[in-house]
């Protein structure tokens, strides 16, 4: 099969893990993210997100195709919907879209963007990740996205798993982050010790068996915000975050990661 690519055209659009309705959602393409075709079945392709190179099943009718020369630019798109609940796109037909932050905005010229050959109006000012600094703005940013509920597979206003709210977060701030908690695990510089800890340094925790499973960012040597049931603030030691609602420690300390010196 020849190498294809698009570009998602709905707001948020679910990655599944077998070419079915019924399948689990695994991950989530928000506008603007942009996929390589490695796979069909009938209405269902299997693609790779050019971003992170996570792959799921997506009905093709969510993407609109693009070229194999604006896969690659669509790499260096610094241009975001921002932090806010009303970012929303009008349609050539005058049908609205309303983005989650960290959308991509494809191909700004004019106050329109591109999804392939669809045009959008875009009616607010997209966030430009090259002029964003990381220490003043982690704290904010993070903070923002509190109360959302926990989503397997989210990626979006209305729900996030762990991983996919902290790749969010640093998306938004310049930093490309890989999509799951194991992964993520492997970028970044350790930290050796809690005491050490800066804003935004990154927690991992794991099961039982020791794979890791979980994913947070430390406000403090004493504080992390992650999402667990929703998008919430919770203290942490040497054992783990503590849950206050449950009264016992609900995620065991693995490792901490830096990402920013």
């Amino acid at each position: 099969m020849e190498n294809q690519y698009g570009i998602c055209r709905i707001a948020v659009a679910p990655l599944r893990a077998e070419p079915s309705d019924r399948a689990e959602i695994v991950s989530q393409l928000l506008f603007g993210d942009y996929v390589e075709v490695i796979g069909k079945d009938d209405r269902w392709w299997l693609v790779k997100n050019g971003y992170d190179g996570y792959e799921g099943w997506m009905d093709f009718r969510q993407l609109a195709a693009i070229s194999d020369t604006q896969f690659v630019e669509m790499n260096s798109c610094g241009l975001l919907a921002p932090l806010s609940f009303s970012n929303v796109l009008t349609a050539a037909d005058g049908s609205v879209y309303h983005l989650s932050p960290a959308s991509n905005i494809p191909y700004l010229a004019d106050g329109f963007c591109f999804a392939g050959q669809e045009k959008f109006k875009v009616n607010f000012e997209p966030h430009d990740t090259s002029k964003t600094d990381f220490k003043t703005e982690i704290e904010s940013t993070a903070k923002f996205f509190q109360n959302i509920p926990y989503l397997w597979g989210g990626r979006n206003l209305f729900g996030f798993d762990c991983s996919g709210y902290v790749q969010t977060v640093f998306k938004l701030l310049n930093i490309k982050l890989n999509r799951d908690a194991s992964q993520q695990a492997e970028q970044g510089e350790l930290v050796g010790f809690l005491a050490e800890v800066k804003p935004g340094d990154v927690a991992f925790f794991d099961n039982a068996e020791g794979k890791i499973t979980h994913v947070g960012i430390m406000l403090s040597p004493n504080e992390i915000i992650h999402s667990s049931a929703k998008v919430k603030i919770d203290p942490i030691d040497d054992q783990g975050i503590f849950n206050r609602e449950l009264g016992v420690y609900s995620h065991k300390l693995r490792i901490i990661k830096r990402f920013v010196e």
